[in-house]
C-alpha cells in the first residue's frame, strides 16, 4: 500500500550527451516529440513531466527508462 504522505520524489540529473540519448528515446517511443525531449540544464523536472505525460507512465518509470541510456558514472 502506497502512502502519498512523505513519499519521496527521486532526484534526477541528465548525464552524458542528451542529444544522443533523446534520439534513442525517440526511436524506442515514437510518440515522443522533439518538444517533449527538449532539455535545459536545471530543468530536469520539466523534462520528466513532459515525458511522463506523453508516455502515460509514472515518474520512477520514466527515470528508469532515461537512465538506461545514460553512461555509468563511476
Amino acid at each position: 500500500m502506497k502512502h502519498s504522505q512523505g513519499e519521496k520524489t527521486v532526484a534526477f540529473k541528465v548525464t552524458g550527451n542528451w542529444a544522443d540519448q533523446s534520439k534513442v528515446l525517440k526511436s524506442k517511443f515514437p510518440q515522443l516529440t522533439n518538444e517533449d525531449l527538449k532539455f535545459e540544464t536545471g530543468k530536469e523536472d520539466d523534462l520528466l513531466h513532459r515525458v511522463e505525460t506523453r508516455l502515460n507512465k509514472k515518474r520512477e518509470e520514466v527515470i528508469n527508462i532515461i537512465k538506461e541510456g545514460q553512461p555509468d558514472i563511476v
